[in-house]
């Protein structure tokens, strides 16, 4: 199944899609409705209470706006790492998001007037769905509500400014998020799909998901041992490849540049970059 979260009448409202229309269901967002069904996102089907949408006429929004942690790997491809002249990491290299820096899947992006390096990365998000603590690999996948599409657009000026990066990973509605979120059962547990991300059509990114060092279950373990993973929160993990940082020369993006986002099975994130207005220079 596909869910996304779309306007409605004004607010966020998760959505069942039904290809042709989305049922819109009485929750903000997936997270919230994750939580609200304890990780069984099957069960917004049975929701009485919903209106629809066309297709053609909905907005679609970040599949969840406001998961309670956003936790994203770097240096989780090899070949990512050897172009950014890492040492391949012996355990996973975790930084955090918030809310305020996802954006939708459609949004236009702001190129700050601050930073000059602003980068693309296309990655797999995992959507938490029954609460993890504790458990095995074996196990881990069964926390899992499903997949969605994630930019991880870094500013690698600030990333670089001293050795924990995460300035560089926050700015305001910089990380689109979505279209949809696909269960489990229709992408094969995300362990071999074919991940790219374009500039303006050209062929930026070309890796597929099976070439993690760490995999999803193997993350969802470990992250279990230290602290509890909720309901809709969202897991990002990692970039192949060919991001503009690595290239020879270093290619970043500019006002115009359209990305697209693609994971094989899941969907497209289409991003334009656009110049900040006189308010936020």
């Amino acid at each position: 199944m596909r869910f996304a979260t779309i306007d409605f009448q004004g607010q966020p409202r998760a959505a069942i899609d039904f290809e042709s229309h989305y049922r819109v269901t009485p929750f903000q967002d997936l997270a919230e409705a994750l939580r609200a069904f304890d990780g069984d996102i099957s069960a917004l089907a049975d929701v009485t209470e919903f209106e629809t949408v066309e297709t053609a006429d909905a907005v679609l929004r970040a599949a969840v706006l406001a998961p309670r942690k956003i936790i994203c790997l770097g240096l989780n491809f090899t070949d990512h790492v050897a172009e950014m002249a890492h040492d391949r990491p012996a355990f996973p290299t975790l930084f955090a998001k918030y809310p305020l820096t996802l954006t939708d899947p459609y949004a236009p992006l702001v190129k700050p007037a601050i930073s000059d390096k602003m980068d693309w990365e296309v990655e797999v998000g995992v959507i938490i769905g029954k609460a993890a603590r504790f458990v095995t690999e074996e196990q881990a996948l069964d926390h899992v509500a499903g997949y969605t599409v994630v930019n991880d657009v870094s500013f690698r000026d600030f990333q670089n400014r001293t050795s924990q990066f995460l300035q560089g990973k926050i700015f305001e509605r910089s990380t689109p998020v979505g279209p949809c979120l696909v269960t489990r059962d229709e992408v094969d547990d995300a362990t071999d799909l074919a991940m790219t991300l374009t500039v303006n059509g050209e062929v930026m990114q070309s890796g597929r998901s099976s070439q993690m060092i760490f995999g999803i279950a193997e993350t969802i373990s470990y992250l279990s041992q230290i602290l509890t993973l909720e309901p809709g929160d969202l897991l990002s993990m990692g970039t192949p490849s060919g991001v503009g940082a690595g290239r020879n020369p270093q290619r970043f993006l500019t006002p115009g540049d359209v990305m697209e986002s693609t994971i094989e099975g899941i969907g497209v994130l289409t991003n334009r970059i656009v110049a900040p207005d006189s308010s936020m220079s």
